[in-house]
């Protein structure tokens, strides 16, 4: 049982994710209140971890909803096993059964196929759902999370309302590709996750990659740190400011000026003009980094 946010943070932080004191109080009361937590912020901040490091760190079963444009409910909360229930319709038209006797049995669980959110209400124990990248879906799924949401139940026109065995722990994300209705945030707590200060990068890199120097960890976080400050197309992310820094040891780089680190930079940007960006600033922005790290 988890009684305060630093029994919270410590169990994240088992588990390799290190949080800063607004992030631990958010969750402990979405966690204590039951109550869905909504976290907005840039790509590649942590949301989504967030959720997979709460399901290990708790030891509930994460069930993940990927939302997307065109999303309804066949995919998000159920489908009735169409093949399955023709067969039964023929094997009870062979034996001459009434047909209410065989409608309450083809609408019965039996034949429902749970998608993520039906998952996670019928499940005997707690569980994490996450309802990831909420603002990709439509403004009709949206409205549609209402009542489960809510009150934690939701309605099958052939069969009734299903309430939760067990109330999920839910955690939605967004990346604020469009803004989200008041009626959803209402049903809400709210955290805003943005990228790490460089204190705190740093210190998930001695977590997650505890191999690597400390004079380089502390110029990683600040060259990662520095690029965040420039327009590019896509920030680095947390999980590619890791996989950088292993992608150095691994190369046997111990300083960011060796000559090879230029070469490792796809680890770290994902397209040709952030790529481009960053090469032609590269001794600059190393420079200055550099600078900052020292001081």
């Amino acid at each position: 049982m988890i009684e305060r946010p630093e029994q919270l943070r410590d169990k994240l932080e088992s588990v390799g994710y290190l949080c800063a004191p607004q992030l631990e109080v958010s969750t402990f009361l979405a966690l204590r209140l039951n109550k869905p937590l909504l976290v907005e912020g840039p790509a590649g901040a942590g949301k989504t971890q967030l959720a997979v490091s709460l399901s290990q760190a708790l030891g509930y079963e994460l069930i993940r909803l990927q939302c997307y444009e065109g999303l309804d409910s066949t995919h998000a909360l159920y489908e009735w096993n169409y093949h399955k229930q023709i067969l039964r319709l023929q094997s009870d038209r062979l034996r001459g059964a009434a047909w209410e006797e065989v409608e309450e049995q083809i609408f019965s669980p039996a034949y429902l196929l749970e998608r993520p959110l039906l998952r996670a209400l019928t499940a005997s124990r707690r569980t994490v759902l996450l309802i990831d990248e909420v603002d990709k879906a439509d403004e009709e799924f949206e409205a549609f999370l209402l009542e489960f949401l809510g009150e934690f139940q939701v309605s099958i026109p052939e069969y009734g309302v299903i309430r939760a065995h067990q109330r999920p722990l839910v955690v939605l994300t967004s990346n604020r590709a469009r803004e989200l209705s008041e009626a959803l945030r209402r049903r809400c707590f709210y955290l805003y996750l943005d990228f790490p200060t460089v204190e705190l990068e740093r210190n998930i890199l001695r977590v997650r990659v505890p191999d690597l120097d400390e004079a380089l960890r502390e110029h990683v976080a600040r060259f990662v740190h520095t690029l965040r400050k420039l327009q590019l197309r896509k920030h680095p992310s947390v999980a590619e400011a890791i996989d950088w820094a292993r992608s150095l040891l691994a190369l046997g780089i111990r300083e960011l000026q060796d000559p090879r680190t230029r070469q490792t930079l796809g680890v770290l940007l994902k397209n040709d003009e952030d790529l481009d960006t960053v090469s032609g600033k590269f001794p600059s922005l190393l420079s200055q980094s550099h600078k900052v790290a020292r001081s």
